[in-house]
């Protein structure tokens, strides 16, 4: 008996020492999948319920659970879940009374990192009316077009967002729109005060009849995405993909006893879905920052206890660019434990970890309106995601070769697309099913329509097109290699090209502009570029064009080098061609044509120079 049970013992522990051998990740494998299908289940009794159970109702169950527990820190000021409530409560009463509002009327919320973004959102949610959370650094014409394309009739604004409130006005005020600005007094006609109104309103409960009909299909919200169309599109987000998106905390290990850092926008699905909505769904704290501060990150992390936080590439890149501080541990005495984000390099990643300690990092693959995301829940430093049969269960997806030239997925001779090899690099598209539906963007059906890939691997199918080029490795393990179409991403933001083109050729000097990203050494993503023609017979104007971008372009947005052509080289379907110029760069030693740098000292572009290339590539010049 004793040999046996010796026998036994030996070929367990011999079995397990081969799993963890030949399936190193079994652990975290069987973790992740354990957790998504209790997620899975919730979301399913929640689709079922009568009435339907929504992440308000989640909040408002927080609030009966613990209503003086900090919901939000924000500049030295606390907000218990009961007073966001209340708060919530006074601003749907004051926008009922002074707007009229009613269940299904969207609103448009142009407001800055602050508690009132919450509140006022949290208000909207309990008169069941969806709120389009435009970018606050848009002005002008995509200012315009972002309000118009989510039907909303209500424009609500931060007070520091006035003079970007009257620059559109007379359009608002032409179309009948009713423009409220968080503030107790405006002297500006046709923009009405909000502050004094919700002061003044009751905090009493609002019955929830006012929301009866939303179910788990109804919009919920509409966050915008920069994409091949230009301008951004609004993305249809569902009361179905909140839910999903504010489960990434629970399947990233966040629990309720947890402090969440956010210092992303909370017009982006990240700082919103991920951070603050999730944030409900666990019933946590969160730390709110109008804006990254990388020599304040980790003061405010040891202020607060954070244990939580929120990242993109660029804002790890300025972590580890801060001065090292010599006191031993210094930079890793913080609580830490886990970093949830996307975009970070490699090279950063590692950096990251040997400077501020053992953090688990999540990092994340997804799109606002796409149907397929991966999270990389082990710690495999460089992968966005790992593959499981699961996942591709409920999600199905495929990478189909790409011909980046023609800018096209490849196809066979009956018309359908290529599966990409392990290892190889592949468009990455998503099955469009019940459980993974794409709902497009609102007011836009033909942009909607290009995003639907159709016959890709039998005929009839239809899929999402990512618009990314990942690949898989043979270890399951997902990476991302590049964005294909007409934008570039930078600072954190999606650029569409298209449309800085537009306001390119607005200025009185250039015929034709050709927008693309370029790399530039030691900087996450990819910076903007331009390829122009000038108008025949004039010269480059520096001045003019420099004023036309600042005036119409944010930060993030404005090309920084301009190449000028004679002509610019077409496809032969008469699209601009990028490639070449995207690898030629911006290497004034490489380049024949006149090359310019935009200089935000001295206010105009200024001719690129061997001195100022090696300034930005030893990064004497901030870009």
């Amino acid at each position: 008996m004793y040999i046996w049970f010796t026998v036994v013992a030996g070929l367990a522990l011999l079995s397990i020492s081969l799993l963890g051998t030949f399936c190193p990740h079994l652990g975290e494998d069987c973790a992740y999948i354990l957790a998504s299908l209790k997620l899975g289940l919730r979301l399913f009794k929640y689709k079922s319920s009568k009435p339907f159970y929504s992440v308000l109702d989640c909040f408002l169950d927080a609030v009966k659970r613990h209503p003086t527990k900090v919901f939000v820190h924000f500049e030295g000021r606390e907000y218990s879940y009961g007073d966001m409530d209340k708060r919530s409560n006074k601003v749907a009463r004051a926008l009922q009374a002074e707007a009229r509002l009613k269940e299904g009327d969207s609103v448009a919320l142009f407001l800055a990192n602050e508690p009132s973004f919450v509140w006022t959102w949290l208000g909207l949610a309990k008169l069941g009316c969806p709120a389009a959370l435009l970018n606050f650094n848009i002005r002008s014409k995509s200012l315009l077009h972002c309000f118009s394309c989510c039907g909303a009739k209500v424009l609500i604004a931060s007070q520091e967002l006035q003079g970007a409130l009257e620059e559109v006005l007379p359009t608002l005020r032409e179309q009948g729109i009713s423009v409220y600005l968080m503030s107790e007094t405006c002297s500006i006609e046709g923009i009405n005060t909000l502050s004094d109104k919700i002061s003044r309103a009751s905090d009493l409960p609002l019955s929830r009849d006012l929301r009866a009909n939303i179910n788990i299909r109804s919009t919920a919200l509409y966050i915008y995405t920069s994409g091949t169309t230009g301008l951004p599109k609004a993305a249809v987000v569902t009361h179905e993909r909140v839910w999903a998106a504010s489960f990434i905390q629970a399947v990233c290990g966040v629990t309720s006893e947890d402090i969440f850092y956010i210092n992303l926008p909370l017009y982006h699905s990240a700082g919103f879905l991920i951070g603050m909505i999730g944030g409900m769904e666990r019933g946590i704290t969160i730390v709110l920052r109008r804006k990254f501060s990388a020599s304040q990150f980790w003061d405010d992390c040891r202020k607060y206890n954070v244990t939580v936080m929120q990242y993109i590439g660029e804002t790890m890149r300025y972590l580890c660019n801060t001065p090292r501080v010599r006191a031993k541990d210094g930079e890793k005495n913080h609580r830490v434990r886990i970093a949830i984000g996307n975009g970070v390099r490699t090279d950063i990643w590692s950096e990251f970890l040997n400077r501020f300690g053992d953090i688990k990092v999540r990092e994340l693959y997804a799109a606002t309106e796409g149907n397929i995301g991966f999270i990389n829940y082990t710690s495999k430093i460089g992968a966005v995601g790992r593959v499981n049969f699961v996942h591709r269960f409920f999600f199905p997806y495929t990478l189909i070769k790409f011909d980046t030239e023609k800018e096209e997925p490849v196809r066979n001779s009956e018309g359908l697309c290529i599966e990409a090899a392990t290892g190889e690099t592949g468009l990455l598209v998503g099955r469009v099913t019940r459980r993974s539906p794409f709902v497009g963007y609102a007011g836009n059906q033909q942009q909607t329509e290009k995003k639907r890939l159709r016959d890709v691997m039998k005929k009839g199918d239809l899929y999402f097109n990512t618009g990314d080029l990942l690949w898989f490795d043979d270890m399951k393990f997902v990476y991302f290699q590049d964005r294909v179409g007409d934008t570039f991403r930078w600072k954190g933001e999606n650029v569409a090209t298209s449309e800085v083109a537009d306001i390119l050729t607005m200025a009185n000097c250039i015929f034709e502009a050709n927008v693309y990203g370029v790399k530039v050494e030691g900087h996450e993503g990819r910076i903007g570029m331009a390829a122009v023609t000038l108008q025949e017979g004039e010269d480059f104007d520096s001045l003019h064009t420099y004023k036309q971008v600042v005036n119409y372009l944010p930060a993030y947005a404005r090309p920084r080098f301009l190449r000028i052509q004679p002509c610019l080289e077409m496809t032969g379907t008469f699209k601009m061609k990028k490639v070449k110029l995207v690898e030629e760069g911006f290497n004034p030693a490489h380049i024949e044509d006149p090359l310019y740098f935009l200089d935000p000292e001295k206010k105009m572009y200024v001719p690129l120079t061997e001195d100022i290339y090696r300034a930005i590539a030893c990064r004497d010049i901030k870009l």
